[in-house]
Formats: structure tokens, sequence, C-alpha cells
């Protein structure tokens, strides 16, 4: 029996541009809910890559607001049917080299591949139709069905788990420093794409690159199995 290789994609940030949208969807929550104006992008930052929670949180911190629980799920609906919306009049296009990869990947028996990411359901699914990604020939992990978001793994082990393919033959593709973190906690190798940040903060990534172009399945193979083993 070949050996079976694991292929695991982030969403946003990885497969699509999607970060606009997100925090678009997020700014408006934060003026139509808590009448906050003059939230921007970069008020995120911190919690990019780690959920809704911590993305809301983030911005809340910097504009010196403490959400209660209730306030908290109230606006992570909020923003969630504004990101829908704004996935159905504009879908963000899959980033460069993504969909060849993935349609490459899925026509080898060697491979498994699967989509994690700390968003939900709902968002995500908007997100991969948008950019027509075909989700349903893979494994599909997403923030709520972990207890731990990135940068802990337990969204990567669930993946592998998923595809039946240990951490170890796996490679994680992200686009954030606590993406990069959470794959290396898992025991899995991984590239990282610069479409929302620089090389220097996802450094400890296995391989760093500007487009998944330059990225094809014998780059994989050598990450997981360096000497042909």
């Amino acid at each position: 029996m070949p050996k079976l290789y694991g292929l695991i994609f982030d969403v946003d940030g990885v497969i699509a541009d999607t970060e606009p949208a997100t925090a678009e969807a997020t700014i408006k929550v934060f003026v139509d809910l808590f009448g906050i104006k003059g939230v921007k992008p970069e008020d995120f930052e911190a919690g990019v890559g780690r959920g809704a929670e911590a993305y809301i949180k983030a911005a809340a911190k910097v504009h010196g607001l403490e959400l209660t629980d209730e306030q908290l799920g109230r606006a992570m609906e909020m923003r969630e049917r504004n990101f829908v919306g704004l996935m159905e009049q504009s879908p963000a296009p899959a980033f460069g080299g993504v969909l060849k990869l993935m349609g490459t990947a899925l026509a080898r028996p060697d491979f498994r591949l699967a989509i994690a990411t700390s968003s939900s359901r709902r968002m995500s699914e908007a997100a991969l139709k948008g950019a027509k990604v075909p989700y349903h020939k893979m494994a599909y992990v997403t923030g709520s069905e972990v207890r731990n978001k990135k940068p802990h793994p337990d969204l990567f082990l669930l993946a592998a788990e998923r595809m039946g393919i240990p951490p170890a033959n796996c490679v994680v593709i992200e686009d954030s420093p606590g993406g990069v973190e959470a794959a290396k906690a898992a025991g899995a190798r991984c590239i990282a794409v610069t479409n929302t940040t620089t090389g220097e903060n996802l450094r400890p990534a296995d391989l760093i690159c500007d487009s998944l172009e330059q990225v094809d399945l014998r780059t994989v193979v050598n990450l997981v199995s360096p000497n042909g083993t």
C-alpha cells in the first residue's frame, strides 16, 4: 500500500482573500451593535486566524470595550450574517494556484485533502462556494468542533484523524503566525503563504512562499519524506 499524504487547507487568507470582507462585516457590528465608529481592519490583528471570539475581542480591547458573553454572542451572529451577505454579493475568487493544487491532489490515490478553519461552517462554506472549491470531496473541520482554536493544534489533529492519516504525514497550508504555530504543534509540516503577513512573521513554517503557484505535490511529498522514505 502506498504511503498516504494529507494536505490541509486553512480558508481565510489561504484559499481566498476574505480578510477585507471579514473586517468589513465586523466593523459594521461595532457600529450597529455598540455604536462605535472608527474601528479599522488593523484593530483585529491580534485575533486573526484565532476564531470569531478572539477576532471581535481584539478590536474591543483596542477601543476599550468590555463585552459580556451575551454581547459577544450577538456580535458573532451579526458578524456571520454580514459576512455571508458580502460573500453572496461579491464572492472572493481563489488565490492563484489553489484550485490547481487541490485538483491535482484529488486526482492522486495517495493524497487526502481537508479544510480546517477556525471560522464557522456557515462563514467558511460561503467563502468556499465563492472560490469554487470542491470541498465536498474533502474532510471539513470548523472552529465549532474543537475545544481550543489556533494556536492550539486541535483543528489540525481532528482534520488528520478524519483523513485517517498521521499528522506527521500531513502538510498544513497557513497564512497566519497562529496557524503556523498550530500546525507545528500538531506535528505536521507547514507551508506558509504570505497573503496576509510577511515571511518574517511566518518563520517557524517549513516552507514560506508568496503564492501557491510555487507549490506542487512534489513539494508536499518532499516536506513529509525528505529522504524519499
